[in-house]
């Protein structure tokens, strides 16, 4: 029984194919999102990878920013929910789920059977998001990709006070102006995100073991700011930025498993 998983960010369009609820078979992300082909171009290509066509898929979910706009689908459901039962498959045991997408972040709390207990959300402002780390790379003519490597070389990183994207915009332009090194700055960037995503998962309430979820869990000096900020180690999944659509496609198998057994 084949099953997909369909995630719609507002940055990126992730797919995957699921085999029996255990098995992942093929796996698509293409870097646009919603309002663009990023979905039709992720649903295509997934089917192709794996061989399929769409009468072979007993059931699709959606999820993501952009999932009520996704016609193949045959539910939709929140990426809160998505999100926590994708990480608890890649990585059973954890408790805690931080993910930083690109509009928002979100701090969640699972059970000891990865069931979603709490969730908090920071969706009004952009700071704290990969919005924000996109517009401080452009600040720092700098592509977002090398953020991470480049805050590793900080020797004296500097404090960015400001937690509205705006004001700490300006912040980072007068840092450049003062003659402060940008791996410093980039260093600050991610402690300033570090210590807002932070107090999200504190108020849903973290337990160890924790993992990140989302494109931005690549970033490390982002994972490494968060662990310090949380005094605990974090758990990055090589598919981390496919923990909503894999949860997507186990829900439709769960699904399917429920009318079998009614």
């Amino acid at each position: 029984m084949l099953t997909m998983g369909v995630d719609i960010g507002s940055t990126a369009s992730k797919a995957v194919i699921i085999r029996d609820g255990k098995e992942i078979v093929a796996r698509q992300l293409v870097a646009v999102g919603t309002g663009t082909r990023g979905p039709q171009q992720v649903y295509q290509g997934v089917l192709a990878q794996a061989g399929v066509v769409r009468a072979d898929i007993a059931r699709v979910v959606a999820t993501g920013y952009g999932r009520l706009k996704f016609a193949e689908a045959d539910r939709e459901l929140s990426e809160v929910s998505c999100h926590g039962r994708g990480i608890s498959f890649l990585c059973p045991g954890i408790r805690t789920v931080i993910d930083i997408g690109g509009q928002d972040a979100k701090a969640l709390a699972l059970d000891l059977g990865g069931n979603l207990e709490n969730f908090i959300m920071n969706d009004k402002c952009a700071a704290g998001t990969g919005r924000f780390l996109e517009a401080m790379a452009r600040v720092l003519d700098i592509p977002v990709e090398e953020m991470g490597m480049l805050s590793a070389q900080a020797q004296h990183p500097v404090s960015i006070s400001s937690t509205c994207a705006v004001f700490a915009e300006s912040e980072v332009i007068s840092r450049l102006a003062a003659g402060e090194q940008a791996a410093d700055i980039v260093a600050g960037i991610h402690a300033s995100v570090a210590r807002k995503v932070s107090g999200l998962a504190v108020r849903a309430g973290v337990h160890a073991p924790i993992a990140m979820s989302g494109g931005v869990a690549k970033n490390r000096g982002i994972v490494e700011a968060m662990e310090r900020e949380l005094h605990s180690p974090i758990t990055v999944p090589e598919d981390c930025q496919l923990a909503g659509a894999i949860g997507a496609a186990l829900f439709a198998y769960r699904d399917l498993k429920s009318v079998e057994r009614s």
